[in-house]
């Protein structure tokens, strides 16, 4: 792991406020910010340097001050499927911290520089004694993390490539909140990441080109027919 550097005075009032504004860690007493932040750090990364990789140990988790972190993992093949990507305000690994083998579990790479404030492990444990809201808070998120995951692999296993593919590119449309969507991986890696082969991908692509239901090229693409993309992705859709 890159070495953390101590907090100024300017970065400590900074992670105060990003803490004070996250719903696990908004509305506490000032005690609780005080244990929280105790020997907290902060990294400065550049682009495509590695902050951890999976089996590294695990001693802090980390809040995104600006950049994005990629999560990703190696298949047998060689290669790389990313599971998350981390922006400005959201946590990097924090339910690592509470893993019985204090590893790791992924890798995480700066997609852009990144600066990460990063909270230690025990302090998180200390505040989870002392203020037992956050540990309830904490097992809410986990266990809607894992319903998603849930609902994720039965989709991925009973669902056709196009569906995944059309599921995909409507819930990207949405968190763009445009038509025009920019994919946050390369093609490769979305192939991997839909438990698809590359070359079923692009040939998804050209087919649904020809039939004017998309159009563009590698990353930037637009949705011209979302009617009927939403119907492909209906299926993943619950009422809970």
């Amino acid at each position: 792991m890159i070495n953390i550097n101590s907090l100024s005075v300017e970065d400590r009032q900074a992670l105060r406020h990003m803490l004070e504004q996250h719903p696990l860690f908004h509305q506490y007493p000032e005690a609780f910010y005080d244990v929280l932040m105790n020997n907290a750090g902060i990294l400065k990364v550049k682009a495509g340097q590695l902050v951890f990789r999976e089996g590294d140990d695990a001693p802090c988790f980390m809040v995104v001050r600006d950049g994005a972190i990629e999560m990703f993992r190696y298949s047998i093949e060689g290669d790389e499927r990313v599971f998350s990507i981390f922006e400005r305000g959201q946590l990097v690994a924090h339910a690592a911290m509470f893993m019985p083998h204090g590893k790791y579990p992924m890798n995480a790479r700066v997609r852009d520089d990144a600066v990460l404030f990063c909270i230690q492990r025990q302090a998180l444990h200390q505040a989870c004694m002392q203020f037992p809201l956050l540990a309830i808070r904490l097992l809410g998120g986990f266990s809607m993390q894992i319903y998603q995951h849930i609902n994720q692999v039965h989709w991925l296993t009973s669902s056709s490539a196009q569906e995944r593919l059309a599921h995909y590119f409507v819930e990207l449309s949405q968190s763009q909140q445009s038509d025009i969507i920019t994919l946050p991986v390369t093609q490769k890696q979305l192939a991997a990441q839909l438990g698809i082969r590359a070359e079923t991908l692009n040939r998804l692509l050209g087919e649904w080109q020809q039939k004017n239901y998309i159009q563009g090229k590698r990353k930037e693409w637009q949705l011209l027919d979302v009617t009927y993309l939403k119907s492909l992705s209906g299926a993943a859709k619950r009422t809970f």
